[in-house]
């Protein structure tokens, strides 16, 4: 058996979704000087909702950054690969503004959570079955 190719598609998604990161943590930074806080929110709303911003983005980045580059080691398409590293870095950019705009309903909010679930959904079942798949030859 080959050994399976360098993770590319996993490296630009997962470099695509730190840069994402990067921005919403910049946002808290730049907030927590502008109130003058160093940890936590310190009651101010605007810097409460960059946090969760970054929180959330956080919270599914990660899961689906994982589930990507164990989808691609075993050798997922490209189509897949792409359509759900599209999908992560669309739906946590439209759920980052969403989230950012208000804090209640937002088309950005819903469809970004939306795509980010079905994407990490695609890429759970296709992993469960790449290894019944390998395990149950």
């Amino acid at each position: 058996m080959n050994p399976a190719p360098m993770p590319a598609a996993t490296a630009l998604y997962a470099g695509l979704i730190a840069l994402l990161l990067l921005v919403l943590a910049a946002r808290v930074s730049v907030l927590r000087r502008r109130h003058g806080v160093g940890l936590g929110d310190g009651g101010q709303r605007d810097l409460h909702r960059a946090i969760r911003v970054h929180g959330n983005a956080v919270e599914w980045a990660i899961i689906g950054v994982l589930l990507l580059l164990v989808a691609e080691l075993n050798r997922a398409s490209p189509w897949l690969l792409h359509g759900a590293g599209v999908a992560l870095v669309a739906g946590r950019v439209l759920h980052a503004v969403g989230l950012s705009g208000s804090p209640g309903y937002s088309f950005g909010r819903f469809a970004g959570s939306a795509v980010s679930w079905v994407a990490v959904g695609v890429l759970a079942v296709w992993n469960v079955w790449a290894f019944a798949r390998l395990v149950l030859r």
